[in-house]
């Protein structure tokens, strides 16, 4: 069984340039056109995809992904930190951070900016998840060199999809993309990273079984060794 992680609004591009626009590119999930058609995908192939794309429900408006499996449908997450214009737009996302127990593994799922706080992968982590789909259009340069440390603290793997190229819907406001797609192991190792300015389909075989183990050695369990009685915030 394979995992299909897709960038962040990859059907739609990133950039948008009026509430009017937003509105004509978002669907309500699970019964939006793209929705269903990454389900019928799912279905035919025998696969799960993750993918990133915005998302309507009543006046509201926001930055979404889907999770689909051979089954159809499985699950939604709506971007929890909002970057840069997407505040303009899109309203903050209100689903908490999600796990989906399935046959490939327990999936989490965080878009793009939310890898910023690492109280996201950590929700997730203590949630259960042995990988983290990240789909992304990543414009900062820091996020390839961090999410190793992610996966480090957490003990999962992570799977980041970015964009490359520039888009620029208005004069004076392009956005680059940074590309370095990359696929991360529990050990901060990077299986796989893609260039700054190609595009690339990376495959990689990984057990998300050994995510289970958060022991460092016979005295160290990452999460149960966190001192929650001394934290503030």
């Amino acid at each position: 069984l394979e995992l299909i992680v897709l960038p962040e609004f990859f059907a739609t591009g990133y950039q948008f340039t009026s509430i009017d626009e937003v509105a004509d590119l978002s669907e309500p999930i699970p019964d939006g056109n793209t929705t269903k058609a990454l389900s019928d995908l799912s279905k035919e192939k025998g696969i799960y995809i993750v993918a990133g794309l915005p998302e309507k429900e009543g006046d509201k408006f926001y930055n979404s992904a889907v999770f689909t499996g051979p089954e159809g449908f499985i699950g939604s997450y709506r971007k929890t930190h909002l970057f840069f214009e997407e505040k303009l737009y899109f309203s903050p996302g209100d689903t908490g951070f999600r796990v989906w127990d399935t046959p490939i593994g327990k999936i989490g799922i965080m878009i793009c900016f939310d890898w910023f706080f690492p109280e996201s992968a950590r929700s997730l982590a203590l949630m259960g998840a042995e990988v983290i789909a990240h789909p992304a259009n990543l414009v900062l340069p820091f996020c390839p060199d961090a999410m190793p440390v992610r996966c480090l603290e957490n003990r999962v793997y992570a799977i980041t999809a970015n964009r490359t190229g520039t888009e620029e819907r208005e004069e004076g406001k392009a956005l680059t993309f940074i590309g370095k797609s990359e696929i991360v192991s529990p050990k901060a190792e990077i299986l796989v990273r893609a260039g700054e300015d190609e595009e690339a389909l990376m495959i990689v075989d990984i057990d998300p079984k050994t995510a289970s183990d958060k022991s460092l050695n016979p005295f160290n369990d990452i999460l149960k060794d966190r001192r929650e009685d001394i934290y503030e915030g």
